[in-house]
């Protein structure tokens, strides 16, 4: 336990909750986007999707979609905001099995036509769990530097990823695979304790069988 998890987040009230923990799952969807999005497809589930608008989760997600932080004093009015800056959002109940009561499905679009899909939950005290990317199961705090790395599921390619990480002096805390199919697309995610700059990140992404790859700094 840190002195975070003991006082809560420097924060936009009135929950770490509903609040802080939302405004950090859309900055991270936000982040896994290359580009501005123009639509975000909100879906909210449990408490949520019950207390979303007396809570101000839902502008507390928009807020982290347009990039905010947690303690933006901005965030009240994110949802006006978003509507100046041509961001086309909607909210709804989503259909999830077994997912913390606090979770939200979030689907950007961006304005060159990229997609993303982002499920995660707060669990307190402004600390969040990514669960899924583009489906995909996953496992982020969003604490670290982590790499995000869409790839075919080929022999080999766990090996290309992490020797290329270690060849760069790059230590990996954690690593989780996850696939469609045997054979299909699998996203690795790793966390690591150093940063990556955006030129290595390039090279990773051209490397074999790679489709694309993500930085994403704590947030």
């Amino acid at each position: 336990m840190n002195v975070f998890d003991i006082i809560g987040p420097v924060m936009i009230g009135p929950s770490s909750s509903h609040t802080a923990g939302a405004v950090r799952i859309g900055r991270i969807a936000r982040a896994l986007l290359s580009s501005e999005p123009v639509k975000a497809r909100i879906g909210l589930y449990g408490s949520f999707a019950k207390t979303y608008k007396g809570h101000g989760t839902d502008k507390a997600l928009v807020g982290g979609i347009l990039g905010m932080e947690p303690d933006d004093i901005r965030i009240r009015e994110s949802l006006a905001l978003a509507s100046k800056q041509g961001l086309d959002y909607s909210f709804e109940e989503a259909a999830l099995e077994n997912a913390h009561p606090n979770t939200a499905l979030i689907s950007l679009t961006g304005r060159d036509g990229e997609t993303v899909s982002v499920q995660g939950a707060s669990v307190g005290g402004g600390n969040i769990m990514i669960s899924r990317i583009n489906g995909l199961a996953v496992e982020l705090t969003g604490q670290s530097v982590s790499l995000i790395v869409l790839h075919e599921d080929t022999p080999g390619i766990i090996a290309t990823v992490t020797n290329f990480v270690a060849a760069q002096g790059i230590n990996i805390g954690s690593l989780r695979l996850t696939r469609d199919q045997k054979g299909g697309l699998a996203v690795m995610t790793l966390e690591v304790d150093s940063p990556i700059s955006p030129g290595l990140n390039a090279v990773m992404g051209q490397l074999p069988h790679v489709i694309s790859s993500t930085v994403l700094n704590p947030q």
